[in-house]
This record gives structure tokens, C-alpha cells and sequence, in this order.
């Protein structure tokens, strides 16, 4: 079982641990316009996943940035989503804010849909974990990071370094 901090706390993540090799689950989230999208509304492409607790934080934020930065180099089969408990709402702002437009926020406030299933909900927060998935086109977890602290920043280079490998 995955165990994390969040500000050097100990918190409650659901016992559903994502490795590599797994079938991706599938989940439901809601787009900015709040259209829900799932897995399949990506299928056939590898998918980026990062998830951040909140895009307005510091290290969220930066997070974001970067992939969003890193996504016209991977390649047009490659889906760079991010995924937060924000509001929709929320997230569209900062997108427009910061004009971050290489890559899709997506809002897993409603259910926690996401959350559940790859087991990044904390539990006592109602947000999700640090953490990065990347799933190939078959819909297999390619690349797992839980980062252990919420606080720091994941290893950019092995995620990106493992959609590179899928994209050869």
C-alpha cells in the first residue's frame, strides 16, 4: 500500500495501488466546460497523466507548467492531461492566467472518480495526491510516481523519459 505525507503528515490514500503493467482503470472527471471525459475519450493515444492536489499552489503550478511546456515535443498520439480536485471553474481560470494551452485540466471534484480508482484520494483533505501515470495506447500503466512528501515536486525526467520510450 502506497503511503505519502502531505506538509510531512501522514494521510489516508484508498488501498487501490496503480503499478506498472496494470490495466489502466477506467474513471470519469469533468472538463472545464463541464462535459465529463473518461479514459476512452483517449483512446488509441498514450497518456500523460499528472495530478496535482490544487493548481494554485506553488509546486502544483509549476508542475503544470512543465508538462504543459515538455507536450508539443512528445508528439501528436501523446494526451498530456492534469488532473486536481479544483473546480472546473477554477481550473479554467488559471489555465487563462497563465496561458497554459498544450495540455487538458481536468477536475475530479465531483466524485473523486479519479482518485478512487488509481488510489490518490487523500482522504483527509478531499484532494488527490502527487503523482504521475503514464499509459500507453493499449490502455497499460507504462509509468507509476507516487511522490512520496504532496509537497514535492515529482522526477520530471522519468515520466517524460518513460512517454518518450512508448513514442519510439
Amino acid at each position: 500500500m502506497v503511503q505519502i505525507t502531505f506538509k510531512k503528515n501522514p494521510v489516508t490514500l484508498p488501498n487501490k495501488e496503480v503499478k506498472v503493467g496494470d490495466q489502466a482503470p477506467e474513471f470519469s472527471v469533468l472538463w472545464t466546460d463541464l462535459k465529463p471525459v473518461t479514459l476512452q475519450d483517449t483512446a488509441g493515444k498514450i497518456r500523460l497523466i499528472s495530478v496535482v492536489p490544487s493548481l494554485d499552489t506553488g509546486v502544483c503550478s509549476d508542475q503544470t507548467r512543465r508538462f504543459s511546456d515538455e507536450a508539443a515535443s512528445l508528439g501528436d498520439n501523446v494526451a498530456v492531461l492534469t488532473i486536481s480536485a479544483d473546480l472546473p471553474f477554477a481550473q479554467k481560470r488559471w489555465t487563462e492566467i497563465n496561458k497554459v494551452d498544450a495540455l487538458t485540466t481536468l477536475s475530479d471534484h465531483r466524485d473523486l472518480s479519479f482518485g478512487e480508482a488509481y488510489g490518490v484520494t487523500m482522504q483527509e483533505l478531499r484532494l488527490l495526491a502527487r503523482s504521475i501515470f503514464v499509459i500507453d495506447e493499449n490502455d497499460k500503466i507504462a509509468y507509476v510516481e507516487y511522490v512520496p512528501e504532496g509537497t514535492d515536486h515529482p522526477d520530471y525526467e522519468k515520466a517524460l523519459d518513460a512517454v518518450k520510450e512508448l513514442t519510439k
